[in-house]
């Protein structure tokens, strides 16, 4: 659909919907710019207040993928509030409001609607310095691929919705989604990297594919090497993913190579995350130096997972 609107011509618009990176960048003079991002959707876990945390670390992300530092956010919020206790709503609010004070943002403000069923997120706005945004499009033959948080979340809360697992085994699930990326962005600034993106809705090989397309080069990741949630290979072999991971799969199938892995492993690479971790193209003498900052500051998973090539016929490559 994006193809047929008008493109904008602003010379200051600095990072749009070209290359689907994870936010928009304007730049407001020669050492500011404000990086500006969307997300909301229906609820993964039952409980109201991590619902809201983790709809709100994954809405942040998008700033922290670009670099950026979060300063402001508005709830968007739909709710069947003839149908549910407002108390559930405030639950939802209170959760997002501890994940945008922990980012040092403040809650501006917001806007809600009646809706058949609960949607909540956040539009954020951060700021960058022109110099020093990270977008998609930096990637370099040679670069090492490094993936800050395990796959899997899709799986395992599609799972409990369907009573394959019992909510209890969401822990670890719902402490990753709701973990703030600022420790890897902080870490990627710190050592200077080419590109990086968060893992959301495209799943991992989906979003490998926008590095690899928006940069021009072949993203080649080794599967073993992805770091996984605690039963989510498990629950795949079982089929139990989102739907999004057909669409997914579908969408880039002659654009990514998976020969001789197995469908569970990539079924589950493909299926969609929330609030996933940040994949990061690094220069290879800043592999060892990234993965230390990581870990000092205490991210979910620091792994290597893989390199950048020159172009093949393909834009990513699983083995």
């Amino acid at each position: 659909m994006l193809r047929d609107l008008p493109r904008p011509t602003d010379p200051n618009l600095l990072v749009g919907s070209e290359n689907f990176d994870d936010a928009g960048v304007y730049r407001l003079d020669d050492d500011t710019a404000l990086v500006q991002t969307l997300d909301f959707f229906p609820p993964l876990v039952d409980d109201p207040y991590e619902f809201g945390r983790i709809a709100a670390a994954n809405s942040l992300s998008d700033v922290y993928a670009m670099g950026g530092r979060p300063v402001t956010a508005l709830n968007i919020v739909g709710f069947p509030d003839k149908d549910l206790p407002i108390e559930i709503l405030g639950e939802i609010l209170r959760g997002g409001a501890e994940r945008v004070a922990a980012a040092g943002a403040v809650i501006a403000g917001g806007h809600s609607v009646r809706d058949a069923e609960i949607k909540y997120g956040l539009s954020v706005t951060g700021l960058v310095h022109p110099k020093r945004i990270v977008t998609n499009a930096g990637a370099r033959p040679g670069d090492v691929l490094v993936l800050t948080k395990p796959i899997g979340t899709g799986t395992l809360t599609t799972a409990a919705k369907n009573d394959k697992i019992p909510q209890t085994d969401l822990a670890e699930a719902i402490d990753v989604m709701a973990d703030l990326n600022a420790g890897a962005c902080d870490a990627m600034l710190a050592v200077g990297v080419h590109a990086a993106t968060d893992i959301t809705g495209f799943g991992l090989l989906g979003h490998a594919r926008e590095i690899a397309e928006g940069s021009g080069v072949t993203v080649e990741m080794v599967a073993a090497s992805v770091p996984l949630l605690d039963g989510a290979l498990r629950l795949a072999g079982e089929g139990i993913v989102t739907r999004a991971h057909k669409s997914n799969l579908a969408f880039h199938s002659e654009r990514i190579d998976v020969a001789g892995v197995g469908a569970s492993l990539v079924n589950l690479l493909a299926d969609a995350q929330t609030s996933g971790g940040l994949l990061i193209a690094v220069a290879a003498d800043g592999t060892d130096r990234l993965v230390a900052e990581l870990k000092r500051r205490g991210t979910k998973s620091a792994a290597v997972i893989g390199k950048v090539s020159a172009r093949s016929a393909y834009s990513v490559v699983l083995r």
